[in-house]
């Protein structure tokens, strides 16, 4: 079945999003442990763009592929992995990028749901959480993936979440999502 990318955001309701996160099927890396191992000669760069050997990886099927293999490692590294090889990849800041939030209505509150440039769907919440760095200099803002895998928030995404947490009127700012609450402070 040929891949067709989530409809957009704005038009789902929360059931919809939820079912479209669920039917996300990842293969189990964090259960595979080849033995061959080596440098794969990929990077992923600070704008969350994918090389291998210098040359960018622009098709997003192929991009959508490799981050499936995607896994962190205990040491903070990344590699690309399946049953039979692992490979080293260099990432610069976060292997993912969330370009576009949308704010729903739960039957428990706000539900902040995040499309990666993968066209992955990730629900924040406690499974999920939001990092905030830099805040005064450089703003940096994160959600978690999986396994340790982030992904940073593009700027439009981060000051729909300052304007949502702005508008709770609270000091400090906060957002909330799943019943989790996300204050907008540098972490210590």
């Amino acid at each position: 079945m040929p891949y067709a990318p989530p409809p957009d955001l704005a038009t789902l309701d929360l059931a919809e999003i939820a079912a479209l996160v669920a039917a996300r099927k990842l293969p189990p890396v964090e259960q595979w442990h080849p033995a061959n191992t080596g440098d794969g000669k990929m990077r992923i760069d600070a704008q969350g763009r994918w090389f291998h050997d210098g040359g960018e990886i622009k098709r997003p099927a192929m991009v959508r592929a490799f981050a499936s293999l995607l896994r962190r490692e205990e040491d903070g590294s990344f590699v690309l992995v399946t049953p039979y090889e692992k490979q080293r990849i260099h990432v610069e800041d976060a292997p993912f990028h969330a370009v576009e939030v949308h704010q729903s209505a739960g039957a428990d509150g706000p539900v902040l749901t995040f499309r990666l440039n993968t066209d992955d769907l990730v629900m924040a919440g406690p499974e999920h959480r939001l990092s905030f760095n830099d805040l005064e200099d450089a703003p940096r803002a994160y959600v978690h993936v999986r396994g340790g895998l982030m992904a940073r928030l593009n700027r439009p995404v981060f000051y729909t979440l300052v304007e949502l947490a702005l508008a709770s009127g609270t000091e400090p700012p906060f957002v909330e999502s799943m019943r989790a609450r996300f204050v907008l402070e540098t972490a210590a």
